[in-house]
């Protein structure tokens, strides 16, 4: 059993925290904090304080995610609650208090073999949970403790902002690199697709609060969906957007259709955008992907635009981080 930083017991499988609304707040069982790329698949290390997110963007990839650690947890002798539902993802968020002191007492650099650190490949670190519990601040404030780490993080949430102190630290010795993630300004068009996310507003005045810090941030562009956020006025009011909070690079990620995002999303897009189902349905054949062409295709399009505007690519060190691999990892596994 630990002790949350408030005093509240974080005993495997107890309840932290419950919404109104019936969300609830589980403290998860784990004996590592690192996923190694040898489990993952990928060329880099990967932490996840929270598995589920409040958020709950109808296209996110990692249901698979949340999805599996359910199943492995009741396997194991975990609470059985019945079948895993899609809703479940935003509903039964798995927390892993005292994450930060058990990476501190596993991590050894040299073990990492040069290899970066992404934090948040399946939850995302700053969700309305961080508020409460800190873990991502925690581990945050560990690895700041470690000589020349390679850090790459992924978030929707200006709470971001919260920690500019200790990502300066963190930077003092090692390179870090923050993705805000955002798919588009126009913010009625957004809350269709996310409806508990930070407006874009707010998430570019945390870009600014980073930039203005010195830090490495910029805007992470995933997924780009076909035919409601790919065409050239959403993405140059974006990359504008971004390159006028401060904005030091520009990533993006086009749609993939795992099978759970299918499921969550096709429903979307019928009742959203009608008029593009038929081509959904045509388009996200063969394993999730879009076609080579339609790839190809876009990528000049954002490369004309990052020129147009002066903003670059994501930088090299996590450019990997921050594109489609950094979604590949969800699909991998995440030890308990």
């Amino acid at each position: 059993m630990r002790l949350m930083a408030d005093g509240v017991s974080s005993a495997p499988w107890s309840v932290l925290d419950q919404r109104a609304r019936g969300t609830r707040f589980i403290a998860l069982p784990f004996k590592s904090v690192l996923n190694s790329p040898l489990q993952t698949g990928m060329d880099f290390w990967s932490v996840n304080p929270y598995v589920g997110c409040e958020f709950g963007c109808t296209y996110c990839y990692a249901r698979f995610a949340h999805q599996y650690v359910v199943e492995r947890a009741e396997a194991r002798g975990g609470p059985v609650q019945g079948e895993w539902r899609l809703e479940d993802f935003e509903r039964r968020i798995f927390v892993k208090a005292g994450a930060a002191d058990v990476l501190a007492l596993t991590l050894r650099p040299r073990r990492l073999g040069g290899h970066a650190i992404a934090i948040g490949t399946a939850t995302d670190p700053y969700q309305p949970a961080e508020r409460r519990f800190q873990v991502t601040r925690q581990i945050l404030e560990r690895l700041a403790q470690f000589h020349g780490l390679r850090i790459g993080l992924i978030t929707k949430s200006p709470l971001v902002a919260r920690d500019v102190d200790v990502f300066r630290r963190l930077a003092e010795r090692s390179d870090v690199t923050i993705h805000l993630s955002l798919i588009t300004t126009d913010a009625p068009l957004l809350r269709r697709l996310e409806v508990r996310s930070p407006a874009p507003g707010a998430r570019l005045r945390a870009l600014e609060k980073l930039a203005q810090a010195g830090l490495s941030a910029g805007v992470l562009i995933a997924p780009v969906l076909p035919g409601i956020t790919d065409d050239t006025p959403h993405l140059e009011a974006l990359l504008r957007a971004a390159k006028d909070a401060g904005a030091r690079f520009a990533g993006t990620a086009t749609l993939r259709m795992y099978a759970n995002v299918r499921r969550r999303f096709m429903p979307v897009v019928a009742e959203e955008f009608p008029e593009l189902l038929p081509k959904y349905e045509r388009a996200f054949v063969r394993n999730g992907e879009m076609a080579p062409a339609y790839v190809a295709a876009f990528k000049r399009r954002v490369t004309m635009l990052r020129r147009k505007i002066g903003i670059p690519a994501s930088p090299t060190t996590v450019s990997r981080l921050a594109g489609p691999d950094w979604q590949e990892a969800a699909q991998g596994v995440l030890p308990l």
